[in-house]
């Protein structure tokens, strides 16, 4: 009875254990799943920035002195850019910083403890109020003599003195940033470091998803559209200096009003209407740059290093600022930025 019961089983036994060797086969003798690896390398900055492409404005007018960026050798202005230019340096940067008295203890007091204090010698603070306890302290400040509100006059007269401030000037880059904003010296640097140091840029974030629209004033009560893209003076924006020289017809003394006040925009639209509409050049994209305008919170703490500018503010009857954790708790640093400045330069003095 056994042995029947073993010679009916046996066959399903052996096929079975036939079917287990060869399905154990193909699994050991078929290509694994392919992993993944990203080798790619660490992306720069500038990678990340880019021209909007487009038509040169047929309304350009660029000065034929300086018609052409590549210069008279032939050479093209990336050739130069990493051939015998001499290396940027954070001095080579005027920096800009546009501000108004009544912020001087608050918004200005926090910069001048934290990013201001790593580039004093080269950071100018345009302001409407004399402040002796800051000039004696060693500070670049500009009274300029505007007015202290917020409107496209107050706005465009500061941009013109810094403009000028600028040309005065021996520096190779112009860099303007608002009161509220937090700039990253060495970030900035190593952008500005991959343009072409003799090229027309313009770099910035605008705060719009496509070009604004104004209105130009013309001879005779005239006007007629005009679009443009603009970097927000909000998140901080560069031109080079070559660029700046270029606008020196519609931005240089009183002009620069004079211009604001064609398409009654104010300073930041009127920089972007120059360059975009005078002088046919276009504007560099650059997510780098931060206004509080945006959703801050968007910003990983791992990226804080590799950003230009950051800000803070109320947005939507919210406080608007980076999510980072450190030593100051949100009551008593809600702009975050000494938790930022703690976490890239821990040796600072007052950092916990």
């Amino acid at each position: 009875m056994h042995k029947r019961w073993i010679r009916r089983r046996l066959p399903v036994l052996i096929f079975t254990f036939f079917i287990i060797l060869y399905v154990d086969f193909q699994l050991r003798t078929s290509n694994p799943p392919k992993v993944r690896v990203d080798h790619s390398p660490t992306v720069y900055p500038l990678n990340r920035c880019f021209p909007k492409a487009g038509p040169v404005d047929n309304d350009a007018q660029e000065p034929a002195s300086k018609s052409n960026s590549s210069g008279n050798d032939g050479q093209t202005a990336t050739e130069r850019a990493h051939g015998t230019q001499p290396r940027l340096k954070q001095e080579d940067i005027f920096i800009a910083v546009k501000t108004t008295g009544r912020f001087h203890k608050t918004r200005l007091a926090l910069l001048l403890e934290t990013w201001i204090s790593r580039t004093k010698a080269h950071t100018f603070i345009f302001t409407d109020t004399e402040d002796e306890d800051l000039s004696s302290e060693g500070y670049n400040m500009v009274v300029t003599g505007c007015q202290s509100d917020h409107s496209q006059q107050a706005l465009s007269c500061k941009m013109s003195a810094e403009y000028d401030g600028f040309m005065a000037s021996d520096k190779r880059w112009f860099c303007h940033v608002d009161d509220d904003n937090y700039l990253i010296p060495e970030t900035l640097r190593s952008l500005l470091s991959a343009f072409p140091q003799e090229g027309d840029i313009y770099v910035g974030k605008p705060s719009l998803d496509k070009p604004i629209t104004a209105h130009e004033l013309l001879e005779g009560n005239a006007t007629r559209e005009v679009r443009f893209w603009f970097a927000t003076g909000g998140a901080g924006f560069c031109l080079s200096r070559q660029l700046v020289e270029k606008m020196a017809p519609w931005a240089s003394g009183s002009r620069f009003e004079q211009t604001s006040a064609t398409i009654r925009l104010p300073d930041d639209c009127t920089v972007g209407f120059i360059v975009e509409k005078r002088l046919g050049i276009s504007m560099v994209h650059c997510p780098l740059f931060h206004s509080h305008l945006e959703n801050l919170l968007l910003i990983s703490h791992s990226s804080i290093p590799n950003q230009v500018t950051l800000s803070y503010g109320m947005f939507e009857n919210k406080m608007n600022s980076i999510e980072v954790k450190g030593s100051f708790s949100k009551e008593d640093d809600p702009s975050r930025f000494k938790t930022v400045h703690c976490i890239l330069y821990p040796f600072t003095s007052w950092c916990p």
